[in-house]
């Protein structure tokens, strides 16, 4: 029986999603479970939300495109989700950004509805998100936490990957569901940073046991050379892929001299 003080939580995914891959959805089911094992959370909504083409990742295939197959692998889900505000944006909007604008996104859902409706209200979104500003400093009916993998929690030590202040607002204000990859040690890389230390009780580490190493770069070297990638992508994914004749030695050179859009940004900062 669910208790009355149950945390509804929306589990929020930021990255390349380049393309998406059947670990990627793996992540969600795994943080879910993990969470809500705790007897404290439900897990009502995960949020997918592809970067920008702004990000400037080399190899990163058009927003359009990976927005398109991030739905597709999602369709058969009933409460995992795609969502494209960060995508459409002009220019590369910081995680912390994007966190932000869905966290007021269901404040102002929440003064709708009491209930969040998973998928019904995922489909019809924008209700007066300049409302909901006010309210930004917690909500006490529903969280949003960021899920990533290992590898993002130690980019946060990558200079100029990150601004400082941000990664302070995600672990402090919302939370972060990690989980883990083989050769990552998301404890000891906790233990070495004074912030992550700080807010370590809004880290949730989650072991992946059924150790699954899907990485979109090997899927895209796959791809490449005209490999099999049965069973790593949902089958409507692959097909897509296929149709559209995306990722080729071409589309790997993309924004191959370009300084990736974060770097560049804070360098420039810190420079002047």
């Amino acid at each position: 029986m669910e208790s009355h003080t149950t945390v509804k939580v929306v589990l929020l995914a930021c990255g390349s999603f380049n393309p998406i891959t059947n670990m990627h959805l793996r992540m969600f089911e795994l943080a879910r479970d993990h969470l809500e094992d705790t007897g404290q959370y439900r897990v009502v909504k995960g949020i997918i939300s592809p970067v920008g083409d702004g990000y400037k990742k080399k190899g990163l295939i058009e927003a359009c495109h990976r927005l398109e197959m991030a739905r597709l692998a999602t369709e058969n889900s009933d409460w995992i989700t795609v969502d494209s505000w960060e995508s459409l944006q002009p220019e590369w909007v910081e995680t912390a950004k994007v966190a932000r604008h869905h966290y007021e996104d269901l404040l102002a859902a929440e003064q709708n509805d009491d209930e969040v409706d998973t998928v019904k209200y995922a489909k019809k979104r924008r209700i007066e998100e300049n409302e909901s500003s006010a309210h930004h400093s917690r909500g006490d009916g529903i969280h949003l936490m960021l899920l990533c993998g290992a590898d993002v929690l130690e980019s946060f030590g990558i200079p100029n990957l990150w601004k400082q202040e941000d990664i302070t607002e995600i672990v402090s204000r919302y939370g972060l569901v990690c989980i883990t990859r083989s050769g990552n040690d998301p404890h000891k890389f906790i233990y070495q940073s004074d912030t992550l230390w700080k807010y370590r009780k809004k880290i949730h580490v989650v072991p992946e046991w059924v150790t699954n190493e899907i990485s979109a770069t090997h899927v895209r070297r796959a791809l490449r050379r005209g490999w099999s990638v049965r069973y790593l992508l949902p089958e409507s994914v692959i097909y897509y892929i296929h149709e559209h004749g995306l990722y080729s030695a071409e589309s790997e050179q993309k924004n191959a001299n370009v300084i990736l859009a974060p770097l560049q940004r804070y360098t420039d900062a810190s420079s002047s």
